[in-house]
């Protein structure tokens, strides 16, 4: 069974239309995975997966996505729903969001606001609710080659890689250098060092030249 649909954009995760089988059922499923279909969209847009179709299994269900021309079509249907005709309605999402107007798409700024695309996706949701109707069995024997082009990702996999990356990311920030007074690191490194002995120098030399000066004055004031 089709339970939730998500469709947004690929190069920045932004989640553009949505269906929800159950839209009154208020429990804790719906919320889980449909935070997990936004993380899933949110790696597609972070470049974390190379291939255009895949599956990804999640307790008794199955995450199936499908990437074409920028935008991501993402159903989590029952495990023992056919893979073949989840993807089956994945392209026929596709083909429909691929007649609108891609300036349209590209203008959207909020998250869920593409809400004509709601109404498409409820209509084909339901023409794919029953494996056994004839256009869903004809659609299961033709191609039977098609799975192969599908590949299965794991979860545990895609959160391990995303940890990997986000301590990477941190590891390559430049530390900044403790003064921007010396413009560099470098420049700090000497002026530490010889300050001070300019400072004692100065000061040094002061003090001399005070107590030559007062020795001057007090000779002149004997004489």
């Amino acid at each position: 069974m089709v339970k939730i649909t998500i469709v947004g954009r690929a190069r920045d995760g932004l989640p553009l239309a949505q269906r929800v089988r159950y839209m009154n059922e208020e429990n804790c499923y719906v919320s889980c995975y449909r935070q997990q279909a936004e993380f899933i969209l949110q790696e597609i847009s972070r470049g974390a997966f190379m291939a255009s179709k895949f599956t990804i299994p999640v307790d008794h269900c199955s995450f199936n996505c499908l990437v074409e021309n920028g935008v991501v079509f993402i159903v989590l249907c029952d495990s023992s729903y056919p893979r073949k005709l989840a993807f089956h309605y994945l392209q026929d999402l596709q083909k429909e969001f691929d007649k609108f107007n891609k300036t349209l798409i590209d203008n959207i700024t909020r998250p869920y606001t593409f809400v004509e695309f709601d109404g498409i996706i409820a209509n084909f949701s339901r023409q794919y609710i029953d494996t056994r109707t004839q256009a869903n069995l004809s659609k299961l024997n033709a191609n039977r080659k098609q799975d192969l082009d599908i590949i299965t990702e794991d979860m545990s996999n895609i959160l391990e890689r995303r940890r990997n990356s986000e301590t990477l990311e941190r590891s390559q920030v430049t530390p900044q250098p403790a003064s921007s007074i010396w413009c560099s690191p470098c420049l700090e490194v000497i002026a530490l060092k010889w300050v001070p002995i300019m400072i004692t120098v100065i000061t040094s030399m002061t003090i001399l030249w005070a107590i030559l000066v007062l020795t001057d004055d007090y000779i002149v004031t004997s004489w």
